[in-house]
């Protein structure tokens, strides 16, 4: 798997998130965009017409939410952003003071992180990790293999080398967990099982079971603007019990015999010696892998001269470990599972592929 923080960076960062964030619920014709050189500022105005905080610079995941809520497509904004600021700030000014619906801002560091509706729910990493790393605990040998938190996501993968079974003579397969959570509205929180394979240190993430909870809640009606620091419901605790209780499954026995069942049948699907450059082009259109992930992931293939499904999915998951980006190695490694575990019929088809 992709190297992180160290679990002591991780902690500290996410404790300092949770004290230096701040959420704002605004009426949008209270907000008021504005260019300055190629950086983009969000006002939150009171109704004075003053701001209410320093004036905020609007992030990538914030610019996007921004212009789907208002129907501007990407590539237009992403356009008007880059060659038009004038229009740009045009645009979302005339369509932002028609609109008197309340939004969520959310920010940390002086950015406006996210832009979002009045019934996003506020479970964020710093009570994840909290509910979690109790439950983690209970395992006594498992360990931190990955953790990390990017602009958009919070990662922890955690293994357990007590459960581990052989897929084929020396090839040993642990049982771990992933738990994966967006503060800022771009996925939901998700936990499945990971499977860690300790000779080369791959790992990917199960896709067919474990939770996936999205962020919706009950409607916030405000009183003022800065939302108070988020203190959790009884229902809130309860959905926290449910994270606590999958966290537990996903590195329970049972489970992780049955999941290295199905990656088993996957070393007798065997891709035909003439097609290998085909099968690895199909596999990328059909399971979202770039071109030139594409080409790296037949290099591997190719150097582990494993030519079954099985060799691929893992061909995959060892790029995951090569490319730049944190959230995207874990996108890859959720698409080894997948590639992993295709239905005989997806899998044939692939394998005929030119």
């Amino acid at each position: 798997m992709k190297a992180g923080l160290t679990r002591e960076e991780w902690a500290a960062e996410v404790a300092r998130q949770n004290t230096e964030k701040a959420d704002y619920m605004m009426r949008a014709s209270r907000l008021v965009v504005e260019a300055f050189g190629a950086q983009y500022f969000l006002h939150l105005m009171n109704h004075n017409g003053t701001d209410q905080v320093e004036p905020l610079e609007i992030g990538a995941v914030a610019h996007r939410q921004l212009g789907t809520y208002l129907g501007i497509p990407a590539k237009y904004y992403n356009r008007m952003m880059a060659e038009a600021p004038a229009l740009l700030v045009h645009n979302l000014n005339y369509w932002l003071s028609e609109d008197n619906a309340e939004r969520m801002i959310r920010t940390l560091d002086g950015t406006a992180r996210a832009f979002l509706s009045n019934r996003y729910r506020r479970i964020d990493n710093y009570e994840i990790a909290s509910a979690v790393l109790p439950i983690i605990g209970e395992a006594e040998q498992a360990r931190f293999e990955s953790c990390h938190l990017t602009s958009t996501h919070m990662y922890i993968k955690v293994v357990d080398p007590t459960l581990q079974a052989e897929i084929a003579p020396g090839n040993v397969v642990q049982a771990g967990v992933a738990i994966v959570n967006s503060e800022v509205g771009v996925s939901s929180l998700s936990v499945r099982p990971l499977l860690y394979w300790p000779e080369d240190g791959t790992g990917i993430i199960v896709n067919s079971t474990g939770m996936r909870r999205t962020h919706v809640g009950r409607t916030i009606v405000t009183a003022g603007e800065l939302l108070a620091d988020n203190t959790l419901s009884s229902r809130d605790r309860s959905f926290l019990l449910i994270v606590q209780d999958n966290v537990r499954s996903a590195m329970d026995e049972t489970q992780f015999q049955g999941l290295v069942t199905a990656i088993r049948e996957a070393r007798d699907a065997h891709i035909r010696e003439a097609n290998v450059s085909g099968v690895v082009k199909q596999t990328a259109r059909e399971f979202g892998i770039t071109e030139d992930e594409s080409g790296a992931v037949l290099l591997q293939l190719s150097a582990s001269n494993d030519m079954a499904r099985y060799g691929l999915a893992n061909a995959v998951a060892r790029q995951s470990q090569e490319v730049e980006s944190y959230d995207r190695a874990s996108d890859l490694e959720a698409i080894s599972y997948d590639v992993m575990t295709m239905d005989a019929a997806q899998w044939n088809r692939i394998n005929q592929a030119v």
